[in-house]
């Protein structure tokens, strides 16, 4: 009866969203349906792979999102090339700002044991961390589109892709060549038995390789997570009265015809949705749902909220977080998604070395990252 229930639930969103918003809008709840069926039920993170090189020299998770990221930008490179009008790719400008965010983000990841996915992963699996992290990511993800007029006024480059320097088959063979590079780096960082990805992750890293496609094609950008969790916050904010006519990001067109519009005309926000409820179709279709996590004390759920806050304050200040910058800004040729890489992992880190000391006891069982 569980499972009839899971899969009438599933049918019921996409034919509630196909009805209400139209085909478009159905085939991106199914994209993020797809998402969240493959990050939870396959166990695919980013969070967690990050971590496990650094802690356990464990290089398969990470190795396994280096290959999802070169299957996605070989076919995102020349379709983009071939429809520079309909297809746009996840761009964005490197900046002082934007490296603080990077880093600043890797760091709190770690503290709440999620990203931006792994957020909407864990508290669509009904995971009570979980749930206030993504509180405390979508009041921060909101306050970030309140400043970021004037943090990227702070020494900001334009914005540069590996097509507009090099060309979509040169950028192409230099991304390639990049992800290569950090395969064999991870290999030798990798302890002996830990290098080869499982066939579990070969298999999640190919569905979500053509999830990503499906959505670049069907949304017309990559896909992303952080920009759906502000506009939530936005209207959560515009519902309680506030104005926000006289925030500048909030008052450009686009911005401000989303803000104004159903939350079910928001490309993101359709994939957030579906993969909200895409992680908790799984939660409730295993038998063993797993055990409660262990009880935290009321100061430690406030240090999971107050990271919840700084995670979606820092992924607005970078323009994305493992899934719309490192993830969708690699595989469409951004150099900000290198930068963004590098930064955030420095962050992850220093995110790992505190983690013990500010959350405690532990987190315990259920939380994917």
């Amino acid at each position: 009866m569980r499972r009839f229930s899971v899969i009438v639930l599933l049918l019921g969103l996409t034919g509630f969203t196909f009805i209400m918003a139209g085909p478009r809008a159905g085939l991106l709840v199914l994209i993020g349906l797809g998402f969240g069926l493959v990050l939870e039920g396959l166990r695919f993170g980013f969070a967690g792979p990050w971590r496990m090189i650094v802690t356990d020299r464990d290089g398969r998770g990470l190795i396994a999102q280096f290959i999802a990221i070169a299957l996605v930008a070989a076919v995102a490179f020349p379709l983009m090339a071939a429809n520079p009008q309909e297809l746009n790719g996840a761009h964005a400008p490197v900046g002082l700002a934007m490296i603080l965010g990077a880093f600043v983000f890797g760091a709190a990841m770690q503290l709440v044991m999620g990203c931006g996915s792994g957020t909407l992963i864990n508290a669509g699996s009904g995971n009570l961390v979980g749930l206030i992290a993504l509180a405390g990511f979508i009041i921060g993800s909101f306050a970030g589109t309140v400043h970021l007029g004037w943090w990227t006024d702070i020494a900001t480059l334009p914005v540069i892709s590996f097509q507009g320097v090099l060309g979509a088959q040169g950028g192409l063979i230099v991304t390639l060549a990049g992800l290569a590079a950090l395969v064999l780096v991870t290999a030798l960082r990798a302890a002996p038995g830990k290098r080869l990805p499982p066939a579990r992750l070969w298999w999640a890293a190919a569905l979500i390789a053509a999830l990503a496609l499906a959505n670049l094609v069907v949304a017309g950008q990559p896909w992303g997570i952080v920009y759906g969790l502000g506009l939530w916050g936005a209207k959560v904010a515009q519902a309680g009265g506030a104005d926000l006519g006289g925030i500048a990001f909030w008052a450009a067109s686009g911005n401000e015809e989303r803000l104004n519009a159903s939350i079910l005309t928001d490309v993101t926000s359709l994939t957030n949705i579906g993969l909200l409820v895409g992680a908790f179709a799984v939660m409730r279709w295993r038998s063993d749902a797993g055990a409660p996590a262990q009880a935290l004390t009321f100061g430690t759920y406030g240090w999971v909220l107050l990271a919840g806050v700084v995670l979606g304050y820092s992924a607005r200040l970078a323009f994305g977080c493992n899934v719309g910058a490192f993830f969708s800004g690699i595989s469409t040729g951004s150099l900000h998604g290198w930068v963004w890489l590098v930064a955030a992992f420095a962050g992850s880190i220093l995110g790992i070395r505190l983690r013990p000391h500010i959350l405690r006891p532990a987190l315990g069982r259920g939380v994917a990252a």
